[in-house]
């Protein structure tokens, strides 16, 4: 182990600027079958203490809970170091490419996730030859792109179940939410393919529909605003089921001091699901929400309870749309069904719930007109867009 460390050391002083561009994509494809060889080594490590109980040494129940707690790995990362583990004795040809740095861990995991202890119990009751799909395996993995070695597990899966799948999609269907301690959430979801083509088709729709000049965001970024803004869509909708005798609705609780002081006010305001968001988050949903005026007793007890009023009643917001007809922000033009409508001067400045201070922003630019862009109507109607260091964004001609 003091060589490979020795040897990774010699590498990390080594010059890069001489190599040529052929060199240096020559070193990157070592380097990531030298990464295929050591992700192997360690698994077949890992496989062995978690056969032994090694994790006990230490006082832990498990390997899983041991490489989480000791080496600092997210939990996926190493449930599927130890999944692989256990699929390492059962597919030799797979293990052979995996030590010599062919195939890869996320390879490798591939067949350790699809191919599990009950599927190789399937198989054999069938008298179905693993050593052949083992090899097969191994070959679509050293010689094609990673989803190939994907669509080849669908051999196996046919050969398991000749009939095909369950008649009901939604026995696969998965969809795991976690929140964080900052209110951020984290997801992951499993679908069948007609149930990920319907929520790819609606992503999709609000990702092309929305692509204003000069926008930078990642591929991974514009869906997870589409489908932000897909939630967004149907809630404001209305016809969401009934959720405890109320309709389905974003909820923010906050004291009013902090609600009209101009700070940011981080961690002021306390969402329905229990995240916290800052007083200045909490202000640009109070642009155009529901407000409820709750009095407290010095006890913590509710002794008054306001009526529900709405700061954008629905005549004004047909008028906003009406004028404006898509987001008024420079460059974007994203439809009147995806805005909200903006206080120019905020009701809680004293700015008036009227035409004249409203504007429609999509929730990316409501969200910067609330973070110091401006957006202001001229008197001939045309809507003029200032960044926060007060230069103006202007559309020029597309160049060709």
């Amino acid at each position: 182990m003091s060589e490979l460390m020795s040897a990774l050391d010699a590498l990390a002083v080594e010059e890069l600027h001489g190599l040529t561009e052929g060199g240096l994509l020559d070193r990157i494809a070592e380097l990531v079958a030298v990464h295929n060889r050591i992700a192997a080594e360690l698994t077949r490590t890992v496989r062995r203490a978690d056969t032994t109980q090694a994790a006990e040494h230490d006082g832990l129940k498990s390997m899983r809970s041991w490489l989480i707690g000791h080496t600092r790995l997210a939990p996926a990362d190493a449930s599927r170091i130890l999944r692989s583990g256990r699929a390492l004795e059962h597919f030799p040809a797979l293990a052979a490419g995996f030590a010599e740095g062919a195939v890869t861990a996320a390879q490798m995991d591939v067949v350790a996730a699809a191919v599990g202890e009950r599927e190789r119990a399937q198989a054999e009751e069938q008298g179905i030859d693993l050593a052949a799909f083992d090899q097969a395996w191994a070959q679509v993995a050293a010689e094609s792109p990673h989803q190939s070695l994907v669509a080849a597990m669908q051999a196996f899966e046919d050969a398991l179940d000749p009939d095909g799948p369950e008649p009901d999609p939604t026995e696969g269907r998965r969809l795991t939410i976690a929140k964080h301690s900052d209110g951020s959430v984290t997801g992951r979801f499993d679908l069948d393919a007609v149930g990920g083509e319907k929520v790819q088709a609606a992503i999709e729709s609000i990702v092309q529909a929305d692509r204003p000049r000069g926008d930078e965001r990642t591929r991974a970024q514009q869906n997870a605003d589409a489908l932000v803004q897909l939630c967004d869509n149907q809630l404001a909708s209305g016809s969401l089921p009934i959720l405890r005798t109320v309709k389905p609705h974003v909820v923010v609780g906050i004291d009013l001091d902090d609600l009209v002081d101009p700070a940011t006010g981080a961690g002021a305001a306390e969402m329905g699901f229990g995240a916290t968001i800052s007083a200045a988050r909490a202000r640009y949903l109070a642009c155009d929400g529901s407000i409820s005026r709750i009095v407290m007793g010095p006890d913590g007890v509710p002794l008054d309870l306001g009526r529900d009023h709405r700061v954008v009643t629905p005549g004004l917001r047909k008028a906003v749309e009406r004028r404006d007809k898509s987001c008024v922000f420079a460059g974007c033009g994203a439809p009147t069904h995806w805005c909200d409508v903006h206080h120019l001067v905020h009701w809680l400045h004293g700015g008036e719930t009227n035409l004249q201070n409203s504007a429609l922003l999509c929730e990316r630019h409501h969200t910067k007109v609330h973070h110091g862009f401006r957006v202001e109507r001229q008197p001939d109607g045309r809507w003029r867009t200032w960044r926060p260091d007060g230069t103006e964004i202007l559309i020029g001609p597309l160049l060709h």
